[in-house]
C-alpha cells in the first residue's frame, strides 16, 4: 500500500529537554563567565505520550447487536484476550437490536454520548459515512501496524474500500464465502466431470455449470423430479460476473449496471429459471435425496451438509467464473469494525483492530480452527455431529485467499433502502440490488427481460448515486 504516512510504530520513548545556559561577555576585560541562575533554566517539557501508550488501559465502548465475548461464559475470543493481555484494555458492551443499531447510534451521537466502535456490515458503508456516523482510521495506522507488513495480504481489499482518499473500513480478514456444494458420488454416477477438478484446471465457468445442470435434469433415467441447483444463489451469481453495479473511481460513483458481465449474469439467471433448473425452496443443507446436483450456500452450511450426507463424499467449489473473466470473483463477508464519530478512544480501537488482524494472520489460530472443525463423531443418538473435512477446509481457505487477491465489493449494497432493501417483496418496492438477485430466479412476471429491468433499474441507480456525488 502506498500510504503517505511513514510512522514508526511502537515508539514509547520519553522526551526530556534540559538546558544549562552560560553567558560570556567577551567585551569584559576579566572574561568572567556568568552562570545562569536556577530560576532562569528552561523548564522541562512534559513527556510525550506515544500512540501505543494512548491505546493502553482504555475501555472501548462497543455498540452492537452482539457481544465480543462468548455467550456461554467461556473463554474470551482470541483477539479480545490479546487486547486485554497486551494493552490492558476492556470492552463496555452496549447492546442494541440489529434493526435499531443505526438509529440508536445516531441518537447517542446527537446526545453527546461516548461510543467508540461499531460492527461493519455492507449497509454501513458508504451510507454511514455520509450520515457522519464514522471517522477514518488513517490517523491510527501506526497503532494498527499497517506500515509494518501485518496487513499486507489484505492490501487489495483495503484499497478497494478507500473512499474520499481515506479508509473507514479496514478489513482484517475475509469470511463466509458463498460456495457450491455437491456429491462427488452423485457426479460420478451421472458421468459428469468433477467441478473441483475443473476449478483446479481453471475450467469451472458458467457454461460448464449450466451444461452439467441441464444434463442432470434431463437424464431420461431419472425417477423423480430433478433440479440443477437450490439454495442462496442470486447474489453470488451476480458477483461471479466480476463486475459491480456501482463503481467508485476518481472520487466519484458511477452507474455500471449496463456492464456486459452484469447483463450476462442476469440473462443466465433467467435462463436457469426458465428451464426449471432452480429450486427456490429453502434448505439448510444439501438435499440428501439425490434430487439436486448443486447446493448454493455460505460455508456455514457445510458442517450440517456433511452430517446429513456422510456417505456421499461432499465437496465444495466457488461459484463458476464468467467465461470472459480471468479470475474467480467470490462473494464473501469482510471482517471489520468501524471507528465511531468523535470516539474518545480511537487509539484503543486501532489497537483492538491490530489484535483482530494478528489472530487472522497467524497460522496457529488457523490450525486450531481446523482441528476443532475436523472432529468427526456421532452424538448419543448415533447421528453425525456437523464437521468439515480437512480437504474441504483447505479448499475453502484457498477460495478465501482468492477473494483476498481479487476482492469485489459493490457500493450499491451500502447506499440505503432504495438500493438494498426488501420493501414488501415485490418488483416495484424492492431495492435495486434485491431485484437484480431475486426477480429472474423467482420467475416473476413483472419484468419480461433484461433490457426492461436494466432500463427500470438504471433510473433508480442514477438517482441514488446523485445523492452521494452531490454531498
Amino acid at each position: 500500500m502506498k500510504y503517505t504516512k511513514n510512522i514508526l510504530a511502537g515508539i514509547a520513548a520519553l522526551i526530556f529537554v534540559t538546558s544549562t545556559t552560560v553567558s560570556c561577555d567577551d567585551k569584559k576585560e576579566n572574561k568572567e563567565s556568568e552562570i545562569v541562575s536556577e530560576e532562569q533554566v528552561i523548564p522541562t517539557e512534559p513527556p510525550t505520550e506515544s500512540p501505543e501508550d494512548k491505546a493502553k488501559n482504555r475501555t472501548i465502548t462497543w455498540f452492537s447487536d452482539f457481544s465480543l465475548d462468548t455467550q456461554d461464559g467461556g473463554a474470551s475470543p482470541a483477539a479480545l484476550s490479546l487486547f486485554r493481555d497486551f494493552y490492558g484494555g476492556d470492552i463496555n458492551f452496549i447492546q442494541m437490536s440489529a434493526e435499531e443499531k443505526y438509529s440508536m447510534l445516531d441518537y447517542y451521537l446527537a446526545c453527546g454520548e461516548s461510543v467508540d466502535m461499531f460492527p461493519y456490515d455492507e449497509t454501513a458503508f458508504p451510507s454511514g459515512v455520509k450520515s457522519n456516523l464514522f471517522d477514518p482510521l488513517d490517523p491510527y495506522f501506526d497503532v494498527m501496524g499497517v506500515d509494518d507488513g501485518l496487513w499486507d495480504d489484505m492490501e487489495n481489499a483495503i484499497d478497494m474500500f478507500e473512499y474520499n482518499g481515506e479508509h473507514y473500513v479496514m478489513p482484517y480478514d475475509v469470511a463466509s464465502p458463498d460456495l457450491i456444494m455437491y456429491s462427488r458420488k452423485l457426479v460420478e454416477k451421472e458421468k459428469l466431470e468433477d467441478p473441483y477438478k475443473l476449478y483446479l484446471e481453471g475450467k469451472w465457468d458458467w457454461n460448464v455449470m449450466l451444461d452439467m445442470m441441464s444434463k442432470f435434469v434431463s437424464n431420461p433415467e431419472a425417477e423423480t423430479r430433478r433440479y440443477g441447483i437450490s439454495g442462496d444463489f442470486g447474489r453470488a451469481m451476480l458477483t461471479s460476473s466480476g463486475s459491480t453495479v456501482v463503481k467508485y473511481e476518481n472520487d466519484a460513483f458511477t452507474n455500471n449496471i449496463k456492464d456486459k458481465g452484469i447483463a450476462e449474469a442476469e440473462k443466465l439467471m433467467k435462463k436457469i429459471s426458465d428451464q426449471n433448473l432452480y429450486n427456490p425452496n429453502w434448505y439448510e443443507f444439501y438435499p440428501n435425496d439425490n434430487s439436486t446436483l448443486f447446493y448454493a450456500m455460505g460455508d456455514w452450511a457445510l458442517g450440517m451438509t456433511n452430517a446429513k450426507n456422510a456417505k456421499k463424499d461432499i465437496m465444495v467449489v466457488p461459484f463458476p467464473k464468467n467465461p470472459e473473466a480471468e479470475n474467480y470473483s467470490i462473494n464473501c463477508d469482510y471482517k471489520a469494525k468501524m471507528l465511531v464519530k468523535n470516539s474518545q478512544n480511537p487509539e484503543a480501537v486501532a489497537a483492538y483492530l491490530k489484535c483482530e488482524r494478528v489472530v487472522a494472520a497467524e497460522e496457529k489460530y488457523r490450525k486450531l480452527e481446523k482441528e476443532s472443525l475436523s472432529v468427526k463423531e456421532k452424538d448419543a443418538y448415533g447421528k453425525w455431529i456437523p464437521y468439515v473435512t480437512e480437504e474441504q477446509y483447505d479448499a475453502v481457505q484457498n477460495y478465501l485467499d482468492e477473494a483476498k487477491k481479487n476482492p469485489l465489493f459493490d457500493f450499491g449494497y451500502g447506499m440505503g433502502e432504495n438500493m438494498y432493501g426488501g420493501g414488501d417483496f415485490t418488483y416495484t418496492s424492492r431495492g435495486v440490488m434485491n431485484n437484480l438477485t431475486e426477480s429472474f430466479l423467482n420467475g416473476e412476471n413483472a419484468v419480461e427481460n433484461w433490457d426492461k429491468m436494466c432500463k427500470d433499474m438504471t433510473k433508480k441507480v442514477d438517482k441514488e448515486i446523485e445523492k452521494y456525488n452531490g454531498q
